[in-house]
């Protein structure tokens, strides 16, 4: 971890485990802040969170090992963090039960709300004169109408989530795992809201927003909608628990279109980045609350939308010190500059890498760059003729070639050795770690 002026200042923040999708949106709120400093550390050396967080640390044990809270304490002193950011269920009510045990804040809600919060059946318990929340069925109960829902007690993702259509289904999965719960079916939409309570109890934010498409328990596809029952609910489960910093719960309507709840939890949301992109980056907030200071939310009221699927990060162990680079189809498509190169030639400026535009452009080439703004950031611009190659016009073997024509790479390959690459293989030169 640098110690360098430029983080000295800024709060350190460690995120655990920080390759889950709560932490890699912990890590998109957090990462352009002139106040923090990030910290990503997991249990494992295959985790997402190293391709993403430029601080990184693995080899952590796992939430539920005897040492867990003793290497992350030992870890939080050696990186001096000021707090830790839980990132999954369990290290959420882990981090509370051991909060005094460890060498910096946790950013979360009271050990209260994490116990209750990790037990549906608790939360159930604990709501049912606040807010509306699911029927619970006995086993033998003979009033239980068919479908019903079965959930684990504890859980998170959707795991182990089932619907049993027939009592003969009913007693097949709870043969299988007796501790599920049996609960009533909701047939309505689904529903997720996102809060900010701060550390005077006020609850300073509820946005809700649909959950369209679900995969693995995320919210793949959401737009935000106003809903006051859905507001109501936030205040009185709110009133009826202590939380603190970004919290959530999730609900679904019933038959007769009443909101049910399903589950709270005390942490960030993995798509409450629908929120950040409207102006309330909740956990940012949540590290300001925890700084003392005061905040203000103004969420902008434009209509938006927001899908997630898969995203791909590349580490390649390349030395290079020089790029030559086509420019028609490669910088220059067809409907406009291809941003992804400029990001790439943008990243060699700062790396100090040297970057040259190798083009067969049959017309004024930096008449074109000047018309996009972009003939600064070449170093060298050399314009090859029809009956010249490009590979005559490199002069660095530590370098790469990047052209969208098959044939123009593979001569560069053959007579200089370097290697080449395609428009659409961009990514794999990218560092996307911050």
């Amino acid at each position: 971890m640098n110690n360098d002026k430029e983080t000295s200042c800024k709060k350190r923040v460690l995120v655990f485990p920080c390759g889950s999708e709560i932490g890699l949106e912990i890590h998109r709120a957090l990462c352009y802040s002139r106040h923090v400093a990030l910290i990503g550390a997991s249990s494992v050396a295959t985790d997402h969170g190293r391709f993403v967080y430029k601080h990184h640390v693995t080899g952590l044990p796992f939430v539920d090992h005897p040492d867990f809270i003793a290497a992350l304490a030992d870890l939080g002193r050696d990186l001096a963090a000021d707090y830790v950011f839980p990132a999954h269920d369990s290290v959420v009510l882990a981090l509370a039960e051991h909060a005094d045990e460890l060498p910096f804040e946790v950013l979360g809600s009271p050990l209260e709300t994490c116990a209750v919060c990790r037990s549906k059946r608790k939360t159930y318990a604990r709501l049912a004169g606040a807010v509306r929340v699911p029927r619970l069925y006995g086993p033998g109960d003979p009033a239980m109408p068919f479908p019903v829902f079965l959930k684990p007690d504890v859980g998170q993702g959707s795991r182990g989530v089932i619907t049993a259509h027939s009592r003969r289904e009913l007693e097949a999965w709870l043969a299988r795992d007796p501790s599920l719960l049996a609960l009533e079916h909701l047939p309505g939409p689904e529903y997720t809201v996102d809060c900010f309570s701060d550390r005077h109890g006020a609850l300073r934010f509820a946005g809700a927003r649909e959950r369209l498409r679900i995969v693995s328990g995320i919210s793949a596809q959401t737009r935000p909608v106003a809903d006051a029952a859905l507001e109501a609910m936030a205040a009185r489960i709110h009133q009826a628990l202590p939380f603190r910093g970004q919290w959530f719960f999730q609900a679904k309507r019933a038959a007769d279109g009443e909101p049910v709840l399903l589950e709270a939890a005390p942490r960030v949301s993995g798509s409450s980045g629908l929120f950040r992109h409207m102006g309330v980056n909740l956990p940012l907030l949540t590290v300001f609350d925890r700084m003392g200071m005061d905040i203000s939310i103004h969420m902008r009221p434009a209509p938006l939308e927001m899908s997630r699927a898969l995203s791909q990060h590349f580490e390649m162990t390349l030395p290079y010190a020089h790029v030559y680079m086509d420019w028609d189809d490669t910088i220059c498509l067809e409907n406009g500059i291809n941003p992804l190169a400029v990001l790439f030639v943008l990243q060699c400026r700062e790396r100090g890498v040297r970057v040259h535009l190798l083009s067969r452009h049959a017309g004024d080439l930096r008449e074109r760059l000047r018309k996009h703004a972009l003939e600064a950031l070449f170093d060298t611009i050399l314009c090859v003729a029809e009956n010249e190659e490009k590979a005559d016009f490199i002069a660095h073997r530590d370098a790469v070639f990047i052209d969208d024509s098959f044939s123009e790479r593979a001569r560069v390959r053959e007579k200089t050795g370097i290697a080449t690459f395609a428009p659409d293989e961009l990514d794999a030169l990218i560092d996307w770690r911050r």
